[in-house]
């Protein structure tokens, strides 16, 4: 057995030994796992015991009909890059618990020579039983697991360059991480507190998702168009899934299992893949920054939901044996619509406005917005989870809430591009984040903060080749210089 928090404070020495010098026997890293045994993995007096035999009784959205009501016990837990932190709310009340902290708030210590912390917090996944949460930090390259009863860090795995999403395996044995920046998914064994297998990929992975029963993993990808398909027993890759886009971020296993849906946020597109056929069913036309796909099941039918960052919206889909057709189009309360789940009763969906710092709450029956609440700061992944056992605010911080957010309009951009800036305070300076696109490929552009005829260059960024600028960060004291807006032109124009 392995005690809990030897490697998080051994981080840096024990991710060399593992890497370099092996330590990996031929049995352990092919070990084969039982996808379907039941229980799932638990920490007792700060260690990883095997999984005991039974079940909690709850099931995990999403959900086919019949799943147990929202609870007081449950979760709703949302991913924070700019604060580094990981927001815990409530659903039962919508009331916000609190932050986790798992690193500190941009322009702190995150720049410093030294950091020990967690940097740009970005995705989450969590076990069957909810009894753990993983939770993945891109830039300091880390998957965490949380204890979701005490909001407590039991484990911390160091791995390769930009790991991006993750989720704990049906037994709740493994922690699985997409690592984008080294082509390969990772497999953490948490019993044993080490990566004991690498599944090499096609390039540029992005997130691993599990089969409702537990036997395949599914594997989108960034630069290369296709779904990996693998075999959870033997780790293997069983099949590679060809499809017309590369460049997605995010994806999702329906509830029935038929069919895996992926978001192409560059693109604008949505991937549906037949998960029986394992062919490409069709690609729908959903919108600018398409971010994240889930489902919501009903007597109404089956539906996915999509978040559409670049139109606030988030578009539903009807889903049958045909194409999936677009019965509704919901408009958020805020900016940039991205990560989203439903609650295991069908009943509600929430959806993370990144731009916002805030939870989109809304009404599957009616299809509105009933409830905005604000989280930390730059929400990217949003997973909600049942629990069985009660659960506390222990831990928890008010880092990262309360703080200053705006959007604005970017102006001057040319004919036919759209653009915005968003604002938030960070620790006494704001950090203005600028995304635009319909612009020239390849070409560099000056943006401006703006107060009345006053004009002050906050940066130069140059667009890729579909005319995008997808993030461009400038930190400065815009609010309290009384800045109003910000324009964007081409670099040298007079």
């Amino acid at each position: 057995m392995i005690v809990f928090g030897s490697h998080r404070v051994l981080a840096a020495s024990a991710a060399v030994v593992l890497l370099t010098a092996g330590g990996v026997s031929s049995a352990a890293a092919h070990e084969a796992v039982d996808p379907a045994s039941p229980g799932a993995a638990s920490a007792e007096g700060g260690r990883w015991v095997a999984p005991a035999n039974g079940s909690t009784g709850i099931e995990q959205a999403p959900a086919l009909p019949g799943a147990q009501p929202i609870s007081s016990d449950d979760r709703i837990y949302t991913a924070d890059q700019s604060s580094n932190t990981m927001t815990v709310i409530n659903p039962a009340t919508n009331e916000v618990l609190g932050t986790l902290p798992l690193g500190e708030s941009r322009l702190d210590g995150v720049l410093g020579p030294v950091d020990t912390d967690q940097v740009n917090v970005h995705g989450l996944g969590f076990s069957r039983d909810g009894r753990y949460l993983d939770v993945v930090s891109v830039s300091s390259n880390a998957v965490q697991i949380v204890d979701t009863a005490t909001n407590t860090v039991v484990d911390t795995t160091y791995l390769g360059r930009s790991p991006h999403e993750a989720f704990i395996s049906p037994n709740g044995r493994e922690v699985w991480t997409a690592v984008r920046g080294e082509d390969y998914v990772s497999v953490v064994d948490l019993r044993r507190d080490r990566e004991t297998r690498r599944i090499e990929t096609s390039p540029g992975p992005s997130k691993v998702v599990f089969s409702p029963d537990g036997r395949t993993a599914y594997v989108n990808h960034q630069r290369a168009a296709v779904l990996d398909v693998i075999d959870v027993r033997s780790k293997r890759i069983t099949d590679r899934v060809q499809l017309t886009l590369s460049g997605s971020s995010d994806l999702a296993v329906s509830p029935d299992g038929r069919e895996v849906w992926l978001g192409h946020p560059d693109s604008g597109k949505t991937t549906v893949v037949d998960a029986r056929t394992l062919k490409e069913k069709t690609v729908l036309d959903t919108g600018p920054r398409t971010n994240h796909p889930n489902f919501i099941t009903t007597a109404e039918g089956a539906f996915a939901w999509v978040t559409v960052g670049g139109l606030d919206e988030v578009k539903v889909y009807q889903r049958g044996n045909g194409d999936p057709t677009l019965v509704d189009t919901i408009e958020t309360s805020g900016h940039a619509p991205h990560g989203i789940w439903p609650s295991p009763d069908n009943t509600r969906v929430y959806v993370a406005l990144q731009k916002s710092d805030a939870v989109d709450v809304i009404d599957t029956a009616s299809r509105k917005v009933i409830k905005t609440i604000s989280v930390g700061q730059d929400p990217q992944a949003l997973v909600y989870v049942a629990r069985s056992g009660g659960g506390s605010s222990q831990g928890l911080t008010d880092q990262g809430l309360g703080q200053r957010v705006q959007t604005y309009p970017l102006t001057g951009t040319p004919t036919g591009a759209t653009g915005q800036a968003t604002v938030r305070n960070v620790l006494g300076l704001d950090e203005v984040d600028v995304t635009a696109r319909g612009l020239t490929p390849g070409t560099a552009y000056d943006v401006y903060a703006l107060a009345g005829d006053t004009r002050t260059k906050l940066l130069t960024a140059t667009s890729d080749d579909t005319g995008t600028i997808p993030e461009a960060l400038a930190f400065v004291e815009f609010f309290d210089n009384g800045y109003g807006g910000v324009a964007i032109e081409a670099a040298g124009a007079p």
